[in-house]
């Protein structure tokens, strides 16, 4: 007579998943946003968060599977020779199954409805900027002009607490425009260009590089962003000459 299979559920699988799911969360904690750049902007900020929020709730998920498989290796590892026979059949936990389909779709629809939340809060920022920042790329150099004055520099500058919109383009091949602290990254297309607006909220100096690989030295077009206060940047603005 074949043996009954077993409906419950190992306790030593459910160990396991405790224990993977809790580093797991943990490390979503504390770890992910170590490695994450300095945050210097609120966009950045909400970027660290969504990453932190997208690993805790993958960290469930990640356990149970790495539960089931180092249980299934440790308890039902074939010790026989030639090819091991068929197990029992596995048979559906119907309130474990429940719970699961519910628990994914919750957790579904919450991140849907937030993700759309967070896009629908950064529509139209570009036309809500307090200031906005003309930023063009070209082998291997970043300029940038500020409309409203004569003045153009080869590092930007920004008053921090303050919507800056940026509309960035190219002369000549795709650059990428990226600030990883204040988590902003924009293609700079020749012709086109592209707009995104971000509000630095940390003063200090933050490099800028570019992601796309633009020719010979685009590892050396690398300049620097100088978030300042308000009153600094004025004092900054009126000392430059009409142009450079």
């Amino acid at each position: 007579m074949s043996e009954k299979p077993s409906r419950s559920i190992p306790p030593l699988m459910v160990l396991l998943w405790l224990i993977i799911t809790t580093a797991g969360i943990l490390g979503s904690l504390y770890v992910v946003p170590w490695l994450m750049p300095e945050v210097a902007s609120n966009t950045m900020h909400l970027s660290v968060l969504t990453m932190v929020i997208f690993s805790v709730a993958a960290a469930p998920v990640a356990g149970l599977v790495y539960a089931v498989l180092v249980y299934g290796i440790v308890r039902w590892r074939y010790q026989g020779q030639g090819v091991p026979p068929d197990g029992p059949p596995l048979r559906a936990n119907s309130p474990v199954t429940s719970v699961w389909l519910v628990g994914s779709t919750v957790l579904t629809i919450f991140l849907l409805v937030w993700g759309l939340a967070l896009l629908a809060n950064d529509q139209g920022g570009e036309a809500s900027a307090e200031m906005s920042v003309d930023v063009t790329g070209q082998q291997w150099v970043w300029s940038f002009a500020y409309p409203g004055t004569q003045v153009k520099s080869h590092e930007l500058y920004v008053p921090v607490d303050t919507e800056v919109s940026f509309r960035v383009t190219s002369e000549d091949v795709v650059h990428g425009f990226w600030i990883p602290q204040m988590g902003i990254k924009i293609n700079a297309n020749p012709g086109v260009f592209t707009s995104a607006a971000v509000m630095p909220n940390k003063i200090g100096t933050y490099d800028i590089r570019c992601t796309e690989i633009c020719g010979l030295n685009h590892a050396v077009m690398v300049t620097r962003v100088h978030v300042l206060s308000k009153t600094d940047f004025q004092q900054w603005l009126t000392q430059q000459p009409a142009s450079i």
